[in-house]
């Protein structure tokens, strides 16, 4: 199970670039002006042994604070070292978004009608992203952020967006490296949810990876979001692993 969560962690990373990254003794820094923790938090990927835990931290926690950003670390079971998640306890990081990795087999085909309404855009657009802005609720140095992040890539990926008439009704991004396609940024409008636009979108994406040579896909869910969950469960999604992040503010 480990090399499949090497596997996905390394996909995701590719498919969610971050505007700045430095490495430091096995740790990946992640910065891009505060949009999503995953581009914005410590990969603590390895360690040599006998690191000075607590400078190492002391390290990310000037990085971080240099740049106005609380330190975060993502916590999943590849951390390094191994008790990484008791240590920053003790140094008074607190959990949050409890999260799970879904995957799920592309092996069977994809064929679902094509919903009024949506577009499908191999390059990011003024649309898709004034859509993600009121969908997402994001300030305007976290829109700046998100554009410069999704303005090129050397994946391939696709930005769907689903329209009532002319009002945004549900985003997603999928992105597809090496046969295995993320989805990313999914969300639909609270004006139209329980009205089946979510599991719509996301089936034209798992379509659109399964025929860019997609053999699997995979997401992340925060456990909190129930409704979310039921819809993946229902898409044949099964959970890979768990992850968290353990934060602390300047």
């Amino acid at each position: 199970m480990r090399d499949d969560i090497r596997v996905v962690e390394t996909k995701a990373l590719n498919a969610w670039p971050a505007l700045q990254q430095t490495a430091h003794d096995g740790w990946l820094l992640r910065q891009s002006k505060g949009y999503t923790k995953r581009s914005n938090s410590v990969q603590p990927l390895r360690t040599d042994p006998g690191a000075d835990l607590r400078a190492m931290v002391g390290y990310c926690e000037d990085t971080y604070h240099r740049a106005g950003l609380p330190t975060i670390f993502k916590i999943t079971p590849l951390c390094a070292p191994c008790g990484l998640d008791g240590r920053l306890d003790e140094y008074g990081y607190a959990s949050v978004d409890r999260s799970q990795v879904l995957v799920r087999s592309l092996s069977e085909t994809q064929d679902a009608p094509y919903p009024e309404g949506l577009s499908v855009d191999a390059g990011l657009t003024e649309n898709w992203m004034s859509a993600a802005s009121e969908l997402l609720s994001l300030k305007p140095e976290q829109r700046e952020a998100a554009s410069a992040m999704l303005t090129d890539s050397p994946l391939r990926r696709a930005f769907f967006l689903l329209r009532s008439g002319d009002v945004p009704a549900a985003i997603g991004i999928g992105v597809v490296d090496d046969g295995y396609l993320g989805l990313f940024d999914i969300a639909t409008s609270p004006a139209y949810r329980k009205r089946g636009l979510g599991e719509r979108l996301v089936r034209q994406i798992l379509r659109w990876g399964q025929s860019r040579g997609a053999h699997t896909s995979y997401l992340q869910v925060v456990d909190a979001n129930l409704p979310a969950q039921r819809l993946y469960a229902k898409l044949g999604y099964e959970k890979l692993y768990d992850y968290w992040y353990r934060v602390r503010w300047p």
